[in-house]
């Protein structure tokens, strides 16, 4: 699965700084059932990248959302979300070489949304239900959930200028 990128700009008065960038990389969980004719499956789908654009006001947090096809043949279409991120613990963390910039992951059960349930790096989020009726969302709703990417204005403003990275990986687990 190709990776997305969270893109944006993080900038310090008298100007912006260029080039902010998080890479995501999903990864999808498939457990076995009594037998391989019965194992449980999830896809992930419809993930992009984020693009945070120039932010200018590092007072305010910076929020976007993507709406996901996340398909899960579990009992009812339950699954699990375990987020984990490069920083240091599997912090959710953007790096410029010795400097850092915290971030925050929610995630949500349905399409369209601009917040959701707070992800804690390396706990599992149990108990969702996905919506989709298929594996890539071509028949029922186009998306059935949410991933929100969050630099908030208190770490924004404490931000040295210059070009960060870092990774966020999903685990998908079939309930």
């Amino acid at each position: 699965m190709p990776p997305a990128n969270f893109l944006g700009t993080v900038g310090r008065r008298p100007g912006p700084v260029r080039g902010a960038l998080a890479t995501g990389v999903l990864a999808a969980a498939m457990l076995a059932g009594p037998s391989p004719a019965l194992a449980q499956k999830v896809r992930i789908t419809n993930l992009s990248d984020v693009d945070f654009g120039t932010i200018a006001n590092l007072q305010a947090d910076s929020r976007r959302s993507q709406s996901i096809c996340l398909y899960s043949n579990g009992t009812a279409g339950g699954y699990s979300v375990l987020a984990s991120g490069s920083g240091s613990g599997s912090a959710f963390s953007l790096a410029n070489g010795p400097n850092q910039l915290a971030y925050d992951v929610e995630w949500s059960g349905q399409s369209g949304q601009s917040s959701g349930t707070a992800l804690s790096p390396n706990v599992a989020l149990t108990g969702q239900t996905s919506s989709a009726t298929h594996q890539f969302c071509n028949s029922g709703p186009p998306a059935s959930a949410s991933l929100i990417v969050v630099l908030r204005g208190s770490q924004l403003a404490q931000a040295r200028q210059g070009s960060y990275s870092g990774t966020l990986t999903l685990l998908i687990a079939a309930e």
